[in-house]
């Protein structure tokens, strides 16, 4: 289980690949760059010159994909990385995000209305001192606001050259493929990538989310794919900490116990660290899938970097999918018992071969 001799161990030069925006020509790098923390209070963010030196480690490498959003630090993580791109903007894929409010007493500050969205995209263009984002998410999914507006505002924002693709996050399964399949029958602009939570110890996206992220092609960016730090294993250290205090009984929280130690002990085997570990997980996942990492330590993110040279052989994935597993529930669960499959498919089912690799993506096979 140990590193192949072609995987790069250091940021030396770039190494990090490149994959496509969703059905976008749009190439991006395999992990993003997530600043949140740019700006941040002392202790879990970073001030202008350790966010810069952060910023320089991942261009070094290959990196080319920004995540940051209109809220990130009080807009104080937009404004910083205004001042660190000057003069190479255009060498990065910029993605900005909207919803969320700015302002308390505003009760149009927030929301997926055309007036937040048309006020949030001037605002951030202003931080980061650009004219254009190349990624617009939506960041949140407000209920207020029907679906049709929200992809007509999007649209016109794209037509005005301010956004050139568009982005959704944490929107339900169902109401993506309602907005993308909107926005293609009217000759709109669609989303072409999808925000969620994904590692390890948080599948369920797996039943809902990346089936109908694949069925539509859509890039997905995976946030805390270390789930907090808690695939790390920090939290064993001194024995604190949530994963450390969990009840024997509890199923849940015995899967997440036995997901870190495999995590711990396959990275001990590989050479590598858990980070490294975690991430190389998620991009082995069928369809696009894209970790957003971030750091407050350049040591941190070059940790993660290396995860472009990471790959898990066969025994090190089977074992990390057996402890981590949850069930799909119905009607997936359903569908896939012997004889369900059989009345579904006939008899003679196992003898049909689907070579579509899109719907094979979608839904995994049967049986």
């Amino acid at each position: 289980m140990g590193a192949r001799p072609d995987q790069p161990s250091l940021i030396e030069g770039d190494i990090v690949r490149y994959t496509l925006f969703g059905r976008t020509g749009l190439r991006v790098s395999e992990l993003s760059l997530g600043t949140m923390t740019f700006g941040g209070e002392p202790g879990w963010g970073t001030d202008k010159d350790t966010s810069g030196r952060i910023l320089d480690a991942y261009a070094d490498a290959g990196g080319n994909f920004i995540d940051t959003a209109n809220i990130y630090a009080g807009g104080s993580s937009e404004r910083i990385l205004g001042e660190l791109l000057a003069g190479r903007r255009d060498r990065f894929v910029l993605a900005s995000k909207y919803t969320c409010a700015t302002r308390e007493g505003d009760v149009n500050s927030a929301g997926n209305r055309r007036k937040s969205l048309v006020r949030a995209v001037e605002a951030s263009l202003e931080r980061l001192r650009t004219d254009h984002l190349d990624v617009l998410w939506v960041h949140a999914r407000d209920h207020f606001t029907p679906v049709q507006e929200v992809m007509r505002a999007l649209d016109d924002v794209v037509r005005s050259g301010k956004v050139l693709h568009l982005g959704v996050s944490d929107w339900p399964a169902w109401e993506i493929a309602q907005a993308n399949t909107l926005a293609e029958l009217r000759g709109w602009t669609a989303f072409a990538g999808s925000q969620l939570r994904y590692n390890l110890l948080e599948r369920t996206p797996e039943r809902e989310l990346l089936p109908q992220a694949h069925a539509f092609e859509l890039a997905v960016l995976a946030w805390a794919p270390l789930a907090a730090g808690k695939l790390t294993g920090k939290y064993r250290r001194g024995e604190t900490g949530r994963l450390a205090g969990t009840a024997a009984h509890d199923t849940s929280d015995r899967r997440a116990e036995e997901t870190v130690t495999a995590v711990l002990e396959i990275a001990e085997q590989g050479g590598w660290s858990p980070a490294q570990v975690a991430l190389a997980w998620l991009r082995s996942r069928p369809g696009n899938v894209i970790p957003i990492i971030a750091a407050t330590k350049e040591s941190q993110l070059r940790d993660n970097l290396a995860a472009a040279g990471v790959t898990l052989d066969a025994d090190a994935l089977a074992r990390l999918e057996a402890t981590s597993a949850v069930p799909l529930g119905f009607p997936h669960d359903f569908l896939r018992e012997p004889q369900i499959v059989e009345n579904v498919y006939g008899d003679q089912w196992q003898r049909i071969e689907d070579r579509r690799p899109t719907l094979r993506r979608t839904t995994g096979g049967i049986g």
